[in-house]
């Protein structure tokens, strides 16, 4: 199929914003639907939502398609002891560690 650029009006602030051939190729590739915001209104969602999305070709490198902000659980580093928030339940039969503790933990063991 032949893309050409499009212009689409942003369903939040009412401005038009260009749909560019080359990231309408994108979308399609990726079963995406044509965005409803224009760059500046996706980037602003993102930023008040405190998260984005993997990337894009365009609107400062995501697509506008945020993913639901993950759920955090707070443990006690087994190593230093200090407070560490990790992306799963942490079980009382191993060990969590807090982000300083646990990188050289990680390329010591690759």
């Amino acid at each position: 199929m032949v893309y050409s650029d499009k212009t689409l009006t942003c369903a939040q602030c009412g401005s038009e914003f260009t749909f560019s051939a080359d990231d309408q190729q994108y979308h399609a590739s990726r079963g995406y639907q044509d965005p409803k915001r224009c760059p500046s209104c996706r980037a602003e969602r993102r930023n008040s939502q405190g998260g984005g999305s993997y990337g894009s070709s365009y609107g400062g490198g995501s697509g506008g398609y945020d993913r639901p902000q993950r759920q955090m659980y707070s443990a006690t580093c087994a190593s230093c002891g200090r407070e560490a928030l990790v992306p799963f339940q942490p079980r009382s039969d191993k060990p969590v560690y807090c982000s300083d503790c646990f990188q050289p933990r990680r390329t010591s063991s690759w």
